[in-house]
């Protein structure tokens, strides 16, 4: 399956993702442990952060936005099905209980996404963004719910 200019599902993927952290965002403010991390890791988060949500609808720095064979389309269909649903289970979680470990798994699942989003349509720049995403995100979240 070979994409055009804009690819509807790694979009549709990102505003499901984003919707839970709009909605929590608005009903919580920062906490003093947010707002005393180290500039270069909230930076660097970012950076990956708008890379990944740019990248994973617009195909920059690639020649073909598509899979390689019906079977890796399957793949990314299905991973991304479970690992959505997994993801909202987690905000459930983590909104009646908030933990590290549910903290930490809300940040890991982004991460996959866009790393398996990246990796099966062969896009190594969203590769490199979902790496640089998901080691600053998990470490600003470690700091902010140790």
């Amino acid at each position: 399956m070979e994409f055009g200019w804009i690819n509807i599902f790694g979009a549709a993927i990102v505003i499901l993702i984003m919707i839970p952290n709009i909605i929590y965002a608005v009903k919580h403010k920062q906490t003093e442990a947010e707002k005393e991390l180290p500039p270069y890791l909230s930076i660097c988060e970012q950076i990956g952060r708008y890379g990944c949500i740019i990248l994973m609808w617009l195909p920059l720095f690639v020649w073909k936005f598509e899979f390689g064979s019906v079977e890796e389309l399957l793949v990314y269909l299905i991973t991304t099905v479970i690992l959505l649903l997994g993801y909202y289970l987690f905000w459930v979680k983590y909104a009646r209980n908030k933990t590290l470990t549910t903290a930490m798994a809300l940040a890991v699942i982004p991460t996959i996404l866009f790393w398996l989003s990246g990796v099966l349509l062969k896009h190594w720049a969203l590769v490199a963004f979902a790496i640089l995403f998901g080691l600053s995100h998990c470490k600003i979240t470690y700091l902010t719910h140790r």
